[in-house]
Parts: C-alpha cells; structure tokens; sequence
C-alpha cells in the first residue's frame, strides 16, 4: 500500500515544524502508511524519527510531503531526483539577516532555504502556506494557487496538561509577583534583547513591579549567552532566561502569568499567542510578518516599529489594568475558537487527496 511519507530537514524537541510533523502523522496514519524522515535528527527523537537516507527507493507511488523551513543540500537533492508527487509545506524561512552575526553558517543556510524553494517550485504538485503571509512569500517566489492551510494542532493540548505541582508552588511561594512570559526559541529575530531593554524600561522607569521570564531553547548558545550578558549589565533582577521546560512546567507558567508579550520581527505563524489565550492569559504583540494574523483583536497590538519604550508601556498598561487583561483575556477566548484542529485536518487531506 502506498503512503503519505513527510521530509524534514531537521527534527528537534520544542520544534514547531517537529511537533506538526507529529501531528500530521498521527492523522496519515489512519489512511496508510505514513513516517517522517529527516536529515538531522536530535538523539531525543531517534525513535520517532526515521534517517533520510534510509528513505526506500523503490516507494515511487508515495507521496512526499516537505516542510520547507531552512536550506539543506541533502535533502534538496533527494526531493530533486524523486519521481513521487511532492506537496510543499512552506513555514517559513527566517531572513539569513537575523543570524549573520551570530552564526554566519546557519545564516548561509537560510539563505539557501529560500534558493532552493525557489528551484523546487517544477517538482511541487501542490504548495500550502500556513498562513496568509506565508502564501505571499511563496507567491514572491513565483509559486501559484498556493494554498493557506493552518497549522495542523491542538490549540488545547497544553491547557488539558496536568501543571506541576512543584512548579506552581514554586510561582506561589517563591517568585510570588506578577510576571510576564516570553515563549519560544531564543532566537536574533524573536528580538529577546528588546524585551530585555523593555522590563528595564517599565520597572525602573514605570514602577512596574513585576518579572519577565523567558521561557524556551537556546538553539544558539552565543546568542542566548549575549541576553544573560545584557541582563547583569543593566543590574535586572527582573527579568530571567529560564531555558526550555517540559509541558507540565510550561503549563504551570502559563496558569500563573499575568501577560505573553511576543516581540519578533519575524513569524511565519506562532502558536504561543494561541496557547496563552487557552489560558486567559493577555497577549501583548508587535504586529509584525504573520502576528497580526494569527492574533486578531484578541492581544493588545503595537506596530511593528514599536521599541522598548513602547513595549514597556503596554506592559505596565496590562498589568496595572485589571479591566483591559480581563478583555483581552475575553477576546482570546473567543479567538482561540477559530483554530479549528479537525477543519486544517480535513483541508490538509483535501490538498494531499487532489495530489494523490
């Protein structure tokens, strides 16, 4: 029996791409057969995960689903010399400008992600975008009929997860002041320094009297290092780089954060706005790329140009209002609404069926 099969460059833990590459499999595989092969797989998902070049050559009546995100010669060429129908799953490829400073490598890498989608564009049966902005860049790159299919998730999954114990008597006990929380890799185009420079702004100069803690995995350790760096320069007892936390941790951070302030200059989506709305959590976002699109009316959204001053105030606004947390928080309940998990599901086969 044929099968739905999906390609990544790299497999990771915390990954967005990974985590809906899981996702989409656990869906495939109640039609047929369907695994997920990569180039670059992290130790924790060796199991999981299947080695691209352990790809079966005779499989010529599958069908290959790639999610585009970083250049990766090997799998290029693998998808290049295929015969199997190819759909693209375009999440985006960060601009290579963000990393050119910290790691010239993966910058060149980026930079070749685009080029290649470029000269892929022959070989793809069917493009989808997860987002609106997505399908534009795609469109750029001289794509057509592109369409928008949102991520395949559960928006629910980490407020049905048990929070630990621990860690909320941790919040409780030991934090014990309002917080703010910034989730997701700390990456050069998340822009965790102007969080940085915002906490110092609204508790020295706003009487904020609150912490910022940053949650999530220092994919690169240099940059990560230059945020612990700027915090002991500016003396800000206030803010913390917390590194990455399993789901129940997570969970717990989410139940007791006053706001989710988001700053990236760059996303293809983000999905941490969508799980602190499960959560009544206010968002506070630079409407930046995707942002605008993913949040709607339902975080408190600042233009794209907005500096730390700004971003400051916002933050000082949210947390020293308790009426504007309450409406925010109302909105994303209603936003949370419209991630419907079985509708992406039944475009997403929509898509691979008109392939097949």
């Amino acid at each position: 029996m044929s099968g739905i099969h999906q390609v990544l460059a790299a497999a990771s833990p915390g990954d967005a791409v990974t985590n809906t590459a899981f996702e989409v499999r656990r869906i495939l595989r109640r039609i047929g057969p369907s695994e997920i092969y990569a180039r670059h797989i992290s130790s924790e998902l060796s199991r999981e995960i299947r080695r691209l070049q352990d790809y079966p050559p005779g499989h010529t009546h599958d069908i290959l689903v790639h999610h585009a995100s970083i250049g990766e010669p090997y799998v290029h060429a693998f998808l290049s010399a295929r015969s199997e129908p190819l759909v693209l799953v375009y999440h985006n490829v960060t601009p290579p400008k963000y990393f050119e400073r910290w790691d010239p490598v993966f910058a060149e890498l980026l930079d070749l992600g685009r080029r290649e989608i470029v000269e892929l564009r022959p070989r793809v049966a069917r493009a989808i975008a997860v987002s609106t902005f997505n399908a534009g860049e795609l469109e750029a790159m001289g794509y057509r009929d592109v369409r928008v299919v949102p991520p395949v998730f559960d928006p629910w999954a980490l407020r049905r997860t048990e929070a630990s114990p621990a860690t909320l008597h941790h919040l409780d006990t030991v934090v014990a002041r309002p917080f703010v929380l910034v989730v997701g890799q700390v990456l050069p185009h998340k822009r965790p320094e102007l969080l940085v420079d915002a906490m110092h702004v609204a508790t020295t100069y706003l009487g904020a009297e609150a912490l910022m803690l940053i949650v999530g995995h220092f994919r690169l350790p240099a940059f990560a290092q230059a945020i612990g760096a700027k915090i002991r320069e500016l003396n800000l007892p206030s803010a913390h780089l917390v590194g990455p936390l399993p789901p129940e941790e997570l969970a717990a951070m989410y139940l007791r954060a006053s706001a989710l302030v988001v700053a990236s200059d760059h996303e293809g989506f983000c999905v941490p706005p969508i799980e602190a709305m499960t959560f009544d959590v206010p968002v506070i976002a630079r409407a930046c790329a995707a942002i605008p699109e993913t949040v709607g009316d339902a975080g408190l959204l600042l233009p794209a140009a907005a500096g730390p001053a700004l971003v400051a105030e916002a933050i000082a606004e949210v947390l020293g209002r308790q009426s504007l947390g309450d409406e925010l928080a109302r909105r994303g309940r209603e936003r949370v609404r419209s991630f419907d998990k079985d509708g992406a599901t039944a475009d997403l086969l929509a898509c691979l069926l008109e392939v097949a």
